[in-house]
């Protein structure tokens, strides 16, 4: 407790309001959350729009809750998943590698780093033909797109947060003859974990971006497409209710990055 209230009044704020923001805070949030859900169902009931385009969040509630009871909706879930867990991987470890190596070295840096600020603007599914050629329609050109998504991010983020190290602790590294990796999992690994995280919590989504993208356009299997097959029915309430499944394993995974990563860096060690 002690601990907590050094912090406290180190950040300004007096231990006892901090429970009292808190619950204001949650209150905010839950009074917007009503709010969003009173203006759908005027809206959905106001005439101004066709017909089952904006259904009553019950509607959407029985079609979550039938998706949940479906096999076929978890056998797409686990395709996207897959898809997702695997361009995710693969795009935040290259990326992360590759913001390493410019930040590090200046000159690399300096010729290729902005190559990379001008691809990460671009839409990604500019991309899909290409994949579809190197790696056919299955599950390969989705998590390669998924991949190249949120490679950039993390790659821009990390060359960034690499930059910023204190050039005394790299000094001080030297001094005592560290090896290259003994400097990178000492020095810049903990000073990196702002810029990790960051990367993490854009790269998941735009991860899962680009996998129902390229599902959506060319796939059998996948959120994207059940999404998709249930807008070609019309069948609305479905197809919202598989968006709001997206929506909160997205959220999911974001409140687990936010959880997890939150190793000590220099700056916070100071503190």
């Amino acid at each position: 407790m002690a601990v907590v209230e050094q912090v406290a009044l180190r950040s300004g704020v007096r231990p006892a309001a901090a429970p009292a923001a808190f619950w204001t805070v949650t209150r905010l949030r839950v009074a917007a959350i009503v709010v969003i859900f009173a203006l759908w169902e005027i809206a959905g009931s106001s005439g101004f729009f066709y017909s089952g385009v904006l259904p009553s969040s019950l509607l959407i509630f029985k079609a979550f809750v039938g998706l949940l009871l479906s096999a076929s909706f978890w056998f797409h879930a686990g395709v996207t998943g897959f898809e997702v867990a695997a361009a995710f991987v693969i795009g935040i470890s290259t990326g992360a590698l590759t913001g390493l190596i410019l930040g590090a070295n200046r000159y690399t840096g300096a010729v290729f780093e902005p190559f990379l600020h001008y691809l990460a603007p671009t839409p990604k599914i500019v991309f899909l033909p290409i994949l579809l050629i190197l790696f056919g329609v299955g599950v390969g050109s989705k998590i390669s797109l998924g991949a190249i998504s949120c490679f950039f991010p993390m790659a821009l983020s990390v060359a960034a947060g690499v930059r910023q190290v204190n050039p005394v602790y790299l000094r001080v590294g030297r001094t005592f003859n560290l090896t290259r990796l003994q400097t990178v999992r000492m020095i810049y690994l903990p000073a990196l974990i702002p810029p990790i995280a960051s990367g993490l919590r854009i790269g998941l989504g735009i991860s899962i971006v680009g996998c129902l993208m390229s599902e959506i356009k060319l796939s059998r299997a996948g959120l994207g497409f059940s999404a998709m097959e249930y807008y070609r029915i019309f069948d609305i309430p479905s197809m919202l209710a598989v968006l709001v499944f997206i929506f909160v394993c997205a959220a999911a995974g974001n409140v687990v990055i936010d959880r997890y990563v939150r190793l000590p860096g220099p700056q916070t060690a100071r503190a």
